[in-house]
């Protein structure tokens, strides 16, 4: 399959003075400082309010206890230390996550040899995965690059992987107009005949949107028709506040799509385990996608280390934890809003603020309560209008339980700008 291939409206009438001028950099330069990155510089030279206990809701690290399985499973194998790990991930793991994407989705059969492979984490994966799908010389076919498209705001390693892919990225605004959902109606057919893959992220880093079963049926009834590749990273996905959400494999399923099509999952233990230190996750979906990924893997890919496959096995294998979890979850969503007033996000253990200026409150809630939250428009990029979906908003992460998250808002509630 080669995308890029086909004759197509020049870039600069979809991006006028956006892309024409920045797709001439090499690809790394491309890049932006990371959005913590960024919060060092915006911080450097200012000083938390001393008199207060930092509170640092900046970044979605899960602060939970270990499960009980951890340590001694951990101890038992220890030896596994000595062993070079394979990068698809050993036999026992792979069949431990195909019989949780089975349980978890209903799914008929998921094949651990053909259809998941392991990840060393999901961030490497998001990641890699562009290099695998884009044609790098799709450019020097058409005249110009294929495009990866992804939510804006978005979690930023879809930007990265597109741009050093050699791809060009098409963001799909997600504001309050939208319900948070990326829109996908107003995309032209000519764009959609040169996407390469598309990126979904449910529930949503950092809105909290949930797709439902009939939006992922869109992407996949437009991706037949424009012959691309749906990505979906479902890292929260046991994280929500009422429905448990829709999982892209499940709706494939349910289509009657053979061998999940066209589509490609990921999920982590960094979030439905509170393990993100373990750096274990999975990737599943098409065979041919999984074929191909895998190849790519074998060279670039980092392997999880043996002792903590086994670890990852015993989770994937464990439901109670997460259960436990999804009720700290809860909990401190509830003490959060009942302090600070609005919505209760759909999915995920991110709050979504409107505010006046997301860099200026941002600072202040430093400066003034000791409080690290993340700038919005550090987790979007500008459209064609200059427009970045994440300004106006700040993130903010519970991940310590509800008593902090109660906290959390009322310092919050004081921040003046």
């Amino acid at each position: 399959m080669v995308h890029g291939a086909r004759l197509l409206l020049p870039v600069a009438l979809i991006y006028p003075n956006k892309v024409n001028n920045k797709s001439q950099q090499p690809r790394l330069d491309r890049l932006g400082a990371y959005p913590f990155e960024r919060l060092k510089a915006l911080f450097a030279g200012s000083h938390g309010n001393t008199e207060l206990d930092h509170i640092d809701a900046g970044a979605g690290e899960p602060r939970l206890p270990l499960p009980a399985f951890v340590a001694p499973t951990l101890q038992q194998q220890l030896a596994g230390f000595s062993k070079y790990p394979s990068t698809i991930g050993g036999m026992e793991l792979r069949t431990a996550i195909a019989a949780w994407l089975v349980r978890r989705y209903g799914l008929s059969d998921v094949n651990p040899s053909t259809q998941v492979l392991s990840a060393n984490g999901t961030r490497e994966a998001l990641f890699a995965i562009a290099h695998a799908l884009v044609n790098p010389d799709a450019e020097k076919l058409s005249g110009r690059k294929a495009y990866v498209m992804m939510p804006n705001p978005m979690y930023q390693i879809y930007l990265g992987a597109a741009y050093t892919a050699g791809a060009e990225p098409y963001l799909l605004a997600c504001n309050h107009q939208t319900g948070f959902a990326p829109d996908l109606s107003n995309v032209p057919d000519e764009v959609w005949a040169d996407t390469a893959l598309v990126y979904v992220c449910s529930p949503s880093n950092p809105t909290g949107w949930i797709a439902d079963e009939a939006y992922y049926a869109e992407l996949l009834a437009l991706a037949d028709k424009h012959d691309f590749y749906v990505v979906s990273d479902e890292c929260y996905s046991e994280i929500y506040w009422a429905d448990k959400p829709a999982g892209l494999m499940q709706v494939a399923e349910n289509l009657g799509r053979e061998g999940f099509s066209r589509c490609l999952v990921m999920n982590s233990l960094s979030k439905r385990s509170a393990l993100p230190g373990m750096r274990s996750g999975l990737i599943a979906g098409d065979a041919e996608l999984i074929k191909r990924f895998s190849k790519l893997r074998s060279y670039t890919g980092p392997a999880t280390p043996l002792p903590l496959q086994h670890v990852a096995a015993a989770a994937w294998s464990d439901e109670p934890h997460v259960q436990a979890h999804l009720e700290v979850y809860r909990q401190s969503l509830e003490a959060f809003f009942d302090v600070y007033g609005g919505d209760i996000p759909a999915g995920s253990f991110f709050v979504w603020l409107p505010v006046s200026n997301d860099e200026a409150f941002s600072l202040a809630a430093y400066q003034q309560q000791n409080v690290t939250i993340l700038p919005g428009s550090y987790l979007g990029a500008e459209d064609a209008q200059g427009i970045n979906p994440g300004s106006g908003y700040v993130r903010a992460a519970l991940v310590d339980g509800p008593d902090a998250a109660a906290e959390l808002a009322r310092r919050l509630k004081q921040v003046r700008v």
